[in-house]
């Protein structure tokens, strides 16, 4: 792409990743318009940046403007009146992968990838090459805090344009997006069956993670979770450099002390980022400094003191949404909080992902420490979806194989109704999905409070 000022229009805009890049462009003085299906807070957010927002698909009015590029999401499919009307008229049109691939190759990119904790590392490497001043780009599909320190709301933002050399990302599996990234860093967190809808089988989904990991030059360095043994055992030997990390290496112990967020799965996250940050030679004093001050990001185990109808609560949202997620956040919840009643209001992600791992969310709810367990209707990935699967599962059928402390409760309404009605006083609630369920926090009217 020139360095000329563009005219750049997103389709999909009001996505995590989408949006991220679209402020990446903002802040690099492009013009830029998007559309969505519907407003959001993150295409509110945008507005405000200086992006022109359209919500639904207005082809007249969002495309025949002279437009010099069209980055769209990959959730958007191909028959979109958009990228119709603007491949007629000549324009370019880039996936958000592709559109993110062109980017890895102006920096020197470090990459994560992995069935989880790909956001948390992002967040992580991305403040300790700040703290290391070391001026970092980073797109991340959360908000963090520390890349926006001076907004008014605290919210952060999930972009971060730095002057540095070094871009940080997060190498999304889904759809193989990754096949389009250039990276001289790859860091493997996990490994594990998702995205069937895409991949049908796991050796499927492996074969992907293997030619990613081809793409790293010959000096390049592929850092890798020892712990995981699928993914140790698969690509210890797989690049030319590997390094691994362990919960069992010197510095875990550390870290657990001094780490603020909970969870063996965070400290393994941290040293993810801490052997990042040795290879760039950023001090270990500087690392254990930030990681102990971290205090964790938008919806991964974002923690709240709040008060409902005077009734003091601790809220606690969480992006989980595949069975170990759920399984590892819920134990954290209860090692962290090992005396009071917890509550899990739970959104299944996907029919398809439901469909395929029903028997790992059977048995991870089965089991959940938790003493009241909520579970709403499906949310349907628009366009990703089988018609044949969604007939064969529901949040019902899931709360009647679980048959323990469940209730199936349809709208996140009628959830918000529901909590507001039974909470007695103290409790804590972890709100978890991948969808929508994060707006059941501004369906209840909640106000800060000191517990």
């Amino acid at each position: 792409m020139s360095s000329k000022n563009l005219k750049i229009h997103f389709i999909g805009i009001g996505g995590i990743g989408v949006s991220a890049l679209a402020k990446y462009y903002l802040e690099k003085g492009h013009k830029i318009s998007g559309s969505d299906l519907v407003s959001s807070e993150i295409t509110q957010a945008l507005k405000k940046l200086g992006a022109k927002i359209f919500i639904g698909h207005h082809v007249a009015r969002n495309v025949l403007a002279p437009i010099d590029l069209v980055i769209y999401s990959p959730a958007v499919l191909l028959d979109n009146p958009e990228i119709i009307a603007a491949k007629k008229l000549g324009i370019r049109c880039l996936s958000y992968p592709q559109a993110l691939g062109d980017l890895t190759k102006k920096y020197f990119t470090i990459a994560v990838a992995g069935s989880h904790g790909k956001s948390t590392v992002v967040a992580m490497i991305g403040i300790l090459l700040m703290r290391a001043k070391l001026d970092p780009t980073v797109i991340v599909g959360t908000k963090v805090k520390e890349f926006a320190p001076h907004q008014k709301n605290g919210e952060g933002s999930n972009c971060r344009v730095g002057k540095g050399k070094y871009l940080v990302i997060e190498a999304d599996e889904h759809f193989a997006s990754f096949l389009n990234y250039w990276p001289k860093i790859i860091v493997l967190t996990t490994l594990e069956p998702d995205h069937f809808d895409y991949y049908k089988n796991f050796k499927n989904y492996i074969l992907a993670f293997k030619k990613f990991v081809s793409r790293l030059p010959q000096n390049g360095i592929l850092v890798v979770n020892k712990d995981d043994r699928k993914t140790y055992n698969t690509f210890s030997t797989t690049a030319e450099n590997v390094l691994w990390y362990s919960l069992k290496q010197k510095g875990a112990r550390k870290l657990k002390k001094i780490m603020k967020i909970p969870g063996e799965f965070n400290v393994s996250n941290a040293l993810a980022a801490l052997t990042v940050a040795r290879i760039l030679k950023v001090p270990d004093k500087i690392s254990f400094k930030a990681l102990s001050e971290y205090r964790g990001s938008w919806r991964r185990f974002d923690i709240k003191k709040v008060k409902i109808n005077n009734k003091k609560l601790i809220i606690i949202n969480d992006y989980g949404h595949h069975p170990t997620q759920i399984k590892v956040t819920l134990k954290a919840v209860r090692e962290k909080f090992p005396k009071r009643k917890i509550w899990c209001i739970f959104q299944p992600h996907q029919y398809q992902r439901t469909y395929y791992l029903w028997t790992d969310f059977v048995k991870v709810f089965k089991e959940a420490p938790v003493n009241r367990l909520i579970i709403t209707d499906i949310y349907d990935v628009a366009g990703r979806e089988d018609p044949k699967i969604k007939k064969k599962v529901s949040s019902e059928k899931l709360v009647k194989a679980i048959n323990k402390n469940a209730e199936y409760i349809p709208s996140i309404k009628k959830a918000a109704n529901y909590f507001k009605k039974n909470l007695k006083g103290r409790e804590v609630v972890i709100v978890m999905g991948a969808g929508d369920i994060y707006q059941l926090n501004s369906k209840v009217k909640m106000q800060n409070a000191k517990l």
